[in-house]
């Protein structure tokens, strides 16, 4: 029985991992994409380097993108 709810688990977490590496990847594509189409080497850079499952490029691309005019 233990090691059915071990199992589970395990594919549980994977699920999970895999979910988030799709979630992150998505978001620091288009972080990225922007912030290069605009010229911003330092946000660039930020969303290349630190993983921060999508809340990095969010928060780039919410509030901190150049607005076109």
């Amino acid at each position: 029985m233990i090691e059915l709810l071990e199992g589970a688990f395990l594919v549980w977490f994977i699920a999970v991992l895999i979910l988030l590496s799709i979630w992150d990847m998505v978001w620091k594509g288009i972080g990225m994409w922007k912030s290069a189409r605009q010229n911003q080497l330092g946000w660039f850079i930020c969303i290349f380097i630190f993983n921060t499952i999508g809340i990095l490029p969010m928060v780039y691309l919410f509030y901190f993108q150049k607005k076109k005019k």
